[in-house]
């Protein structure tokens, strides 16, 4: 059966840092968390001219994996456990921040140069208590490693983690995650399937998508019910989207800052260890 929508999400503009703006569907006023989707940050199409020095500085995190989606231009990522990584177009970075991390991030010292087009969507996604305190890790599956689903003519639509349609995304998550990212040409048809009992999102970066008969224009996060696992989404102009679905982890969360933890006194650890120098490694 078809699976009802119980909030279109409409993104708010944030600051993330000085003169850094983001569009947040997530967490929201309506609807909090989708437990493990914390967070969602679409940076939208912006140009970036030659010259200029955009970069977030280095910041904590703990807890959690923020997940970055490069929709358009090139990301720079370094972290002090030695990892550095470098994004283009339809790549997609895994960071897993375990007991703490420190990383910047930004567009490449090229494109800085040069000038361009970016745009990202940054995810987080939660991990249980028992693997909050693990090591960190990094992970970087480039657009050609990503297998392709739902394929025809017009749908270019990419899996980067969990399991669909018999493929296997090549990001590792500690709980069943699904992330599938790509673009439908306007007029194109698709139907997906996702496991009755999940969470199911499904973020319009680009376009005007038709789901359940209700259009629904950019910068909406729909949130659909965890019952039943057919959705029909039919493209109504070209459309940029990020198709999310988890199995629901069942546990408190606390969120502050740059942490996901479960418990406030948790949060207070995390931002004394920074300060200390200490941030888990």
């Amino acid at each position: 059966m078809q699976k009802k929508i119980t909030h279109i999400l409409k993104a708010r503009e944030k600051e993330i840092a000085p003169g850094e703006k983001v569009l947040q569907p997530l967490p929201h006023a309506e609807f909090r968390f989708a437990n493990p989707f914390i967070v969602l940050h679409h940076m939208p199409p912006r140009t970036i001219e030659p010259g200029s020095q955009i970069r977030l500085p280095m910041h904590p995190h703990r807890g959690f994996s923020p997940v970055t989606f490069q929709l358009q231009g090139e990301g720079y990522h370094l972290d002090n456990a030695g990892n550095e990584g470098y994004t283009g177009a339809g790549d997609v970075q895994w960071m897993f921040a375990g007991r703490g991390i420190i990383h910047s991030e930004g567009p490449t010292p090229g494109m800085l140069e040069q000038g361009g087009v970016q745009e990202l969507i940054q995810l987080w996604i939660n991990v249980p208590a028992a693997h909050k305190f693990d090591e960190p890790f990094y992970q970087f599956a480039p657009r050609e490693l990503q297998p392709s689903v739902l394929e025809q003519e017009g749908v270019h639509l990419r899996l980067a983690s969990g399991l669909f349609e018999g493929h296997t995304g090549p990001l590792k998550s500690f709980t069943p995650v699904i992330t599938i990212s790509g673009d439908i040409e306007k007029g194109r048809r698709v139907q997906l399937s996702a496991t009755a009992g999940y969470w199911t999102l499904l973020y319009i970066a680009k376009g005007t998508v038709c789901v359940n008969s209700e259009s629904i224009a950019e910068h909406h996060l729909i949130v659909f019910e965890q019952e039943n696992e057919e959705l029909i989404i039919t493209a109504e102009t070209d459309t940029r989207l990020l198709f999310l679905s988890a199995l629901p982890i069942d546990e408190p969360i606390a969120a502050r800052d740059n942490f996901v933890m479960n418990t406030p006194q948790q949060i207070d650890e995390a931002i004394a260890d920074f300060y200390a120098h200490r941030n888990g490694l």
